[in-house]
């Protein structure tokens, strides 16, 4: 049985481009430019000269490249999937920017017929070329006496605007500012001298100051800080612009990418690890393969070690800024903590940033986690915001070094310290060992107390809570709930056996079974005015209302959940209080 060969439906072929392949018609000039370079590249006279023509009723793209004889033309424009132009000629494929072909068939996008005149510099006569959307194409003699091609499309109805001067013009300085090659519109000329990080400069501080405008021009700021990139295997160099404001570490950065210094999008993602969201990048680079649409990059091996060395490139970066600037990096630490912080999870170098130059929260103010371990050798750590918040004053008062490890990373952080020393010890607090460092009564104010501690206890034993009087600092606390975290677990068991189904509640009670009773502890202050007071009402007095209302003073100043026994017991104390107030016992009764 004779083989067949596939019929294409280049209408289909077009459409497909326009809805699926290519973000917009506007990458058509994109397309034009890479073809116009390559058959300069592959002439390989040096220099070379791309010249667009815009007005009338067409567009012309003018090289002076290698050119095509007519068999080239039947075998490269004509084969739709044809693989690249540089294959065909015999050179290596990474000298080259895109391929014809598909390339080619971009430019339906905007027109319904393209004509393409070359005239080979390896001899041979000039041909016309000339395709239309339907799928037909027709060659035939033309009128050249130099070497090179030009391409010619005429706009088709509702794409006069993308062929019109202006936008020719600045589609030409997106895609093609940077090329090798002199590029000119209308007789303007478009290329300048390069990329603006390989500009030469003697002054440092003006090379400085440059780089900083282009970062002005292309991304609106003015960057905290400028770093050269540089991946050799990659061919790649450019810059990464650090950003001089907060940024969410989950946002997604773009940058900007050039492929043989022809831009290949302004918003290419996954170039740096996800650590450096700190920074926007302008690259350009040799060897880095882009999508088919040529839009982004591939993701390939080479990709992920680019993405690495780069990574390392602003690692080392920070490593230095701290070595030669402590100030420039605590105000870099200061805008983008959460970077460095997740860096560090898995870097000892940063690692050691954080701990020497990172300012945490702890009892005595902010300081580097370095400072506190020096400042307190014994010192703690607590695992949430909210626990610091209402023990780290007591816990400053008795001479407990405190330091939050409740936001993002700081716990694992601290753990992770003795990585990088064994002998670093630090614990987690345990808010019932606070307890210990309390002063204790003595023992003829403890024996008076008797009385009223059985009275307080009663008034809080349904709510499963000890109760203790105990002498500490602040003197302005009245009371402090302590549970340790055996009685937070039975606390979240009792409330998750509350709100389960009766199986569910069955298997919690067994848990709870197993576990170790731990009560929580209601202290009160016996240095605070108002405590001692309290502890001295009689028999006739509101004690019941007044230990329950400290009670839920001291829920509410610690952030702990309220739960409805909690909030029945706070309303009742407060209209008990309000009722005695109101209504006191009478003299002599």
């Amino acid at each position: 049985m004779a083989e067949q060969a596939f019929q294409v439906d280049l209408r289909g072929v077009v459409d497909l481009l326009s809805r699926h392949l290519y973000a917009s018609p506007r990458v058509y000039l994109r397309e034009l430019l890479q073809n116009a370079v390559d058959a300069i590249t592959a002439r390989g006279t040096g220099g070379g000269r791309v010249v667009i023509e815009t007005g009338g009723d067409a567009l012309r793209v003018h090289d002076d490249g290698i050119g095509l004889t007519e068999d080239e033309v039947h075998t490269l424009l004509a084969t739709i999937g044809r693989s690249s132009k540089r294959d065909e000629l015999g050179f290596a494929r990474h000298d080259f920017l895109g391929q014809f072909g598909i390339g080619l068939l971009s430019a339906f996008l905007v027109a319904d017929e393209i004509e393409v005149v070359t005239r080979s510099a390896r001899g041979g006569d000039a041909v016309r070329w000339t395709g239309l959307a339907g799928g037909s194409y027709r060659v035939e003699p033309a009128e050249r006496e130099e070497p090179g091609t030009t391409v010619t499309l005429r706009a088709r109805s509702g794409s006069a605007e993308l062929l019109s001067p202006p936008v020719v013009a600045d589609l030409a300085r997106t895609y093609g500012a940077l090329l090798p090659v002199e590029l000119t519109v209308d007789g303007v000329r478009i290329t300048g001298d390069g990329p603006a990080w390989r500009a030469g400069h003697r002054d440092p501080a003006e090379r400085r100051r440059a780089l900083e405008q282009y970062c002005e021009e292309l991304f609106g700021f003015t960057p905290f800080d400028v770093v050269d990139l540089e991946v050799p295997e990659a061919g790649l160099t450019g810059v990464a612009f650090v950003l001089p404001h907060p940024v969410a570490p989950t946002a997604r950065a773009a940058h900007r990418v050039y492929l043989k210094r022809m831009l290949l999008a302004e918003n290419v993602e996954g170039l740096l690890p996800e650590w450096a969201f700190f920074a926007r990048c302008v690259v350009d680079a040799g060897e880095l393969r882009p999508t088919a649409s040529r839009e982004a990059l591939y993701e390939d091996e080479l990709l992920d070690s680019v993405r690495e060395g780069l990574g390392e490139v602003l690692r080392q970066w920070l490593v230095k800024l701290a070595e030669t600037d402590p100030a420039g990096l605590g105000g870099f630490l200061r805008l983008h903590q959460l970077g460095v912080k997740a860096m560090a999870l898995h870097d000892d170098d940063m690692l050691r940033i954080v701990d020497r130059w990172l300012e945490y929260e702890t009892s005595a103010g902010p300081m580097t986690l370095a400072e506190f371990r020096r400042r307190h050798p014994d010192g703690r750590f607590t695992t949430s915001v909210d626990e610091f918040r209402r023990l780290s004053a007591v816990a400053g008062a008795q001479g407990v070094g405190l330091v939050n490890g409740g936001y993002v990373h700081d716990l694992e952080i601290i753990e992770r310290l003795p990585d990088l020393d064994p002998e670093i010890r630090m614990a987690r607090l345990d808010a019932a060992e606070l307890t210990t460092t309390f002063g204790m009564l003595d023992p003829a104010a403890e024996l008076a107390l008797r009385p009223f501690l059985a009275a307080a206890q009663r008034a809080v034993d349904r709510l499963g809570c000890e109760v203790v009087v105990r002498d500490f600092d602040p003197a302005s606390l009245p009371a402090l709930y302590l549970t340790s975290r055996d009685a937070q677990f039975q606390d979240e068991l009792a409330r998750a056996r509350d709100e389960a189904d009766e199986l569910w509640a069955d298997v919690l009670g067994a848990v709870g079974a197993r576990a170790v009773a731990d009560r929580a502890q209601l202290v009160l202050n016996y240095r605070n005015p108002l405590t001692r007071r309290v502890t001295s009402l009689g028999t006739e007095g509101p004690v019941e209302a007044a230990v329950q209302a400290l009670y839920g003073q001291a829920l509410l100043l610690g952030h702990h959940p309220l739960r409805p026994a909690d909030t029945a017991v706070l309303n009742r104390s407060f209209i008990g209080l309000l009722e005695w107030a109101v209504h006191p016992p009478e003299a002599g009764t």
